[in-house]
């Protein structure tokens, strides 16, 4: 009967172990989970940050921008019921609403005349960066259907447009440099891959036809330069031969 009862109570034991240690298990697997999305929701709050930041540089609407205030709204929120009461604070979260509420979406974008590529190329790229983070956080926010497609294309469709600019005119740039320097191959590899971006748009308008219109007159010009350029070295390359056919076949002196 002894026996019996102390079996039963290991056996009681191992049990109760086997589910402490079930229960803490879980704990702990729903702590790291927690702290993975804590983690997460702290990314989003830095990169729309970040983005909004870059984005002072950038010609953008004053919609996009309530989009990405209300995208960092959404996560301080998140990090709130999480528990987190730094990044999810009642003050942050009070002072984005404030924010948003003085947005007025309605107002017009800038006109795409505003705009002006940065001069250093180190700028310039992280102009670029910074549209193409923009644009991808825009499409995050549409997958989880927090805008409208509408809101969506439209405008996706601007920051398409000034990525199309900032390329292109930064190809210009590097071709006018590369002609400055006698680099004629080089500009013509530029002056292409210009003219190829803008034969890409689908619906060209007036920016992209006049663009083309005067990539294709450099094109010519250049092309022009180069096949004088090539002339240039072919007659001073028959010269060379000649002189050195003239010294070989010549009456050598007697002495």
């Amino acid at each position: 009967m002894v026996f019996t009862i102390i079996i039963v109570l290991i056996v009681a034991l191992v049990l109760v172990g086997v589910i402490v240690n079930a229960i803490q298990q879980h704990k702990n697997r729903i702590e790291v989970e927690r702290r993975a999305e804590l983690s997460k929701q702290k990314g989003i709050i830095d990169n729309t940050e970040g983005a909004l930041l870059a984005a002072e540089q950038i010609p953008i609407s004053q919609r996009l921008v309530f989009i990405m205030q209300r995208r960092i709204l959404a996560a301080m929120k998140a990090a709130k019921q999480m528990g987190d009461k730094t990044t999810g604070s009642n003050e942050r979260v009070k002072a984005v609403e404030v924010g948003l509420k003085a947005i007025d979406v309605n107002k017009p974008p800038p006109s795409e005349d505003s705009f002006q590529l940065p001069q250093g190329d180190k700028q310039v790229i992280q102009f670029i960066r910074g549209i193409k983070t923009l644009r991808a956080l825009l499409r995050s926010e549409f997958k989880k259907n927090r805008i409208e497609s509408r809101v969506f294309l439209a405008e996706d469709k601007l920051l398409e447009r000034l990525q199309l600019r900032a390329n292109v005119d930064t190809l210009i740039r590097r071709g006018d440099v590369a002609i400055k320097n006698n680099q004629l191959g080089s500009a013509r590899q530029c002056l292409e891959k210009a003219i190829g971006a803008l034969s890409a748009q689908t619906n060209p308008d007036e920016f992209i036809t006049a663009r083309k219109a005067q990539l294709k007159e450099q094109m010519r010009n250049l092309e022009s330069n180069l096949k004088n350029a090539n002339s240039r070295d072919v007659a001073k390359k028959e010269e060379s031969e000649k002189n050195e056919l003239d010294e070989l076949f010549a009456e050598k002196k007697k002495w």
